[in-house]
């Protein structure tokens, strides 16, 4: 089991040690003076006392951070380093991208949120490539898209490393000129005093070992304000404030799940999910578990077979595996593959 190490310094800065030795720096600023309060229309947005939903207790894939945290009116934020980049590389259309996902087909309906457990695994990737497992919640025509987007990604141009991170992005005009990765911008609303965003995860399940680590993130838009949650099991991390958006604030009209890498420029795509490809063995392959959406009426419900279509773009690289809904793993699905030379 890895080593994560958290430091509180009078100085208000977290130092985060991951077990790969990845050391990270966490600026705990005030809450009312971090980035999201720069953006024009969030001046004067008050961080609302409560959120309202019907969700329910997540019982598996309780992933717990650290013991330590910001102190009490500040939140962490993840100090950028030298030669890292803010991207902008999510838009589909984009060439090198490759998926393995399920969506939701656009048949009008309409969705207030989404989750779903998913695992965690360390992948190794050269430094203009990037390999992401997460759920995407989007609205509006392609070059006015509103899209949100949580889960895991190993990202070494955003980073500078190869480890695997608690990852968030969100644009509101097709990946142009709005959004960004973590808190590179003005936008998301950090509430919780760990630092989640944009840390290091330093476990991770291990090809054919006993024990299966992921975690459980959901992002749900809140009845009351309109404003889009994300949780991780059951705990506040933050909220997109409504006032970003221009079709999202409607609800989503498609909810994807899945892997998503970009190539490097020699042509080679990268490993997805745990780098193999999947099968019925979760103890082999990358999945995810309780796949949920929040339906009009905000209730939390498993997503229905009817209601999605699979999509794999590369079926030498990678791979997707449906399994439907099962007692124990709710809906769930396995995917990934080794990547190579998959074409863009």
């Amino acid at each position: 089991m890895g080593l994560h190490l958290v430091i509180v310094l009078a100085s208000y800065m977290i130092l985060t040690l991951g077990a790969n030795g990845i050391i990270d720096d966490f600026d705990c600023v005030n809450i009312y003076k971090q980035p999201a309060f720069e953006h024009p229309l969030l001046k004067h947005h008050k961080i609302p006392e409560q959120f309202i939903s019907n969700e329910s207790q997540t019982t598996i894939y309780k992933y717990k951070i650290n013991n330590q945290s910001c102190p009490k009116g500040t939140v962490p934020i993840l100090r950028q380093r030298n030669g890292t980049e803010s991207i902008h590389l999510d838009t589909v259309q984009y060439p090198g991208q490759h998926f393995a996902t399920i969506e939701t087909v656009l048949d009008g309906s309409i969705y207030r949120g989404a989750e779903a457990g998913i695992t965690i695994h360390n992948l190794t990737l050269q430094n203009n490539q990037y390999s992401k497992s997460q759920i995407w919640l989007e609205n509006g025509p392609r070059d006015q898209l509103n899209s949100i987007q949580v889960g895991w990604a190993v990202h070494p141009r955003l980073y500078g490393d190869s480890s695997t991170r608690f990852t968030i992005y969100w644009t509101a005009d097709g990946y142009k000129k709005t959004g960004c990765y973590d808190m590179k911008c003005p936008g998301f609303i950090l509430v919780t005093r760990e630092p989640w965003v944009g840390t290091v995860f330093d476990r991770s399940s291990i090809y054919g070992g006993k024990e299966t680590i992921g975690f459980y993130p959901k992002v749900f838009q809140d009845g009351f304000t309109g404003n889009w949650v994300l949780k991780v099991s059951n705990e506040l991390i933050g909220y997109w404030p409504k006032e970003l958006f221009t079709h999202l604030n409607k609800g989503a009209s498609l909810v994807r799940y899945g892997g998503n890498t970009f190539t490097s420029p020699d042509g080679i795509s990268p490993p997805m999910g745990n780098g193999h490809f999947p099968n019925f063995n979760f103890h082999q392959s990358s999945h995810f578990l309780h796949v949920k959406v929040w339906n009009q009426k905000y209730q939390n419900v498993d997503i229905e077979d009817k209601k999605i279509r699979q999509y794999s773009d590369s079926y030498q690289c990678y791979r997707l595996s449906y399994w439907g809904y099962i007692k124990t793993n709710g809906v769930s699905f396995s995917f990934g593959g080794p990547g190579g030379n998959c074409g863009t």
